[in-house]
């Protein structure tokens, strides 16, 4: 098991912590005997320490937890600290680490320990408004209280391999229930699922953490563009039924450029994938998140994975690109129980309420609401091969001619290619696409990304 000592050596630049201070609660007869034991076999005074460090030069708060003392429980003076590191990281709007590690609340404190938790929340949303980052990294175990509160208010949550991780201890339910827990409080299952972002283990901590403050609190960096030509006109039909092509690169291909990037996973909630994909990184040099189609179709919860990484770049200041082609959305009983409708009308809401600079980039298929949904930004931009549509060609024509074989003239009669959502005023600019199709879409989105 890790100790916190260890995960600071790892991560944090050496001789830059400067303790917080934070008065200790008294304690009395068998209680205050059994914190001194727990503070001479630990080697700290607390469960919870909270300090000022900086990280590859970036001054930060860490607010941190020590399981041998104690199993790590939190009682009164523990979550003493963990409000202490949040007000003072809203005093100075600091980026906030959380590394805790904990068995939940200190049992010896019972309820009055327990109610702390509502003090740390009332903390953590204070700092939310500065608008600072919160990176968060889950050491083995982290249950209880901890998990239900600065466990889980981290922006992005990364945990240690194989670390148990979950509201409930699975000792107390095998004691309650007379059974084991399903073998799912996993760091890895937590990860595939999308309560948490990534696994990354103790090597690879500083570098991750370094590279997520990096994209958020550095420079952009100048890079050198390709020329890709001229757009040229392409007849609808064409346009369509080149980007149905499945040879042909997607939006991922498009992140696989970045540099410094940082993958997103899931909403946070327990859903994961839905035909979206988010990063933050560079590309071309310039910070930006992005918001990624994966050219599959897109579910209700790939368009809240959507909305995460949206209210998360305007909330630390990140401008936004997304990237456009999809099929369309997922056609289905479940996705209508899933909110398909309200979730394309609340990531519109979003894309069109961001205060960050922004470009939407209609890479290839732009197939009915889903993809519309990622489209409202400052600069709108189509390859030429691009188009929009409010439905597959052949869905309109069933529509209109009770046939799917007109579905090329719906098309074209539909407007729906690049020159025509010029035309329309719909779409500010056609990029050429040129050889290398990631290269111009890297190039044209960033282009109208610095012009702003």
């Amino acid at each position: 098991m890790t100790s916190l000592a260890q995960t600071l050596e790892a991560l944090v630049d050496p001789g830059s912590i400067e303790p917080i201070p934070v008065p200790m609660r008294p304690a009395k007869g068998d209680y205050a005997a059994t914190l001194e034991r727990a503070r001479e076999r630990s080697g700290v005074d607390e469960s919870v320490q909270v300090m000022r460090a900086r990280i590859n030069g970036y001054l930060v708060v860490v607010i941190g937890g020590e399981f041998g003392f104690l199993a790590g429980s939190v009682g009164q003076s523990a979550a003493d600290r963990v409000v202490a590191g949040y007000q003072a990281a809203t005093a100075d709007s600091l980026p906030v680490i959380t590394l805790p590690t904990s068995g939940g609340t200190r049992m010896q404190e019972g309820a009055a320990a327990f109610f702390r938790m509502t003090d740390i929340a009332w903390a953590a949303e204070e700092h939310l408004r500065t608008g600072a980052i919160r990176v968060g990294w889950l050491r083995n175990p982290t249950t209880g209280g901890v998990m239900a509160t600065w466990g889980s208010y981290a922006d992005i949550t990364a945990a240690e391999p194989g670390a148990l991780l979950g509201f409930l201890g699975p000792r107390v339910y095998e004691a309650l229930h007379g059974e084991p827990f399903p073998p799912v409080q996993t760091a890895e299952n937590l990860a595939r699922v999308g309560v948490i972002d990534q696994v990354v283990a103790l090597g690879e901590l500083r570098e991750w953490v370094s590279g997520i403050l990096d994209v958020v609190y550095g420079d952009d960096e100048e890079d050198e563009f390709g020329d890709h030509g001229v757009p040229e006109p392409v007849d609808a039909w064409e346009a369509i039924t080149r980007t149905r092509d499945a040879d042909r690169p997607g939006p991922p291909a498009v992140l696989d450029l970045m540099s410094d990037r940082t993958e997103l996973h899931g909403t946070g909630a327990g859903e994961s994938g839905g035909g979206i994909r988010l990063a933050l990184g560079r590309l071309r040099g310039v910070r930006t998140l992005v918001v990624a189609q994966t050219r599959e179709e897109v579910s209700p919860a790939g368009l809240r994975v959507a909305q995460r990484g949206l209210r998360l770049a305007d909330r630390v200041g990140l401008p936004v690109i997304t990237l456009i082609d999809t099929p369309g959305g997922e056609l289905s009983g479940r996705a209508e129980e899933s909110a398909m409708a309200g979730e394309i009308a609340r990531t519109l809401q979003t894309m069109s309420g961001l205060s960050v600079p922004s470009v939407s980039c209609v890479m290839g298929q732009g197939c009915g609401g889903a993809a519309l949904a990622l489209v409202p930004a400052n600069v709108v931009v189509c390859m030429e091969n691009g188009w929009v549509s409010p439905l597959p060609p052949e869905g309109a024509s069933v529509i209109t001619h009770r046939t799917p074989d007109r579905a090329a003239e719906m098309a074209r009669q539909q407007g729906v290619g690049a020159e025509s959502l010029v035309d329309a005023e719909v779409v500010d600019e056609v990029a050429a696409e040129g050889s290398d199709l990631p290269a111009a879409v890297a190039d044209a989105v960033v282009t109208a990304l610095v012009s702003q």
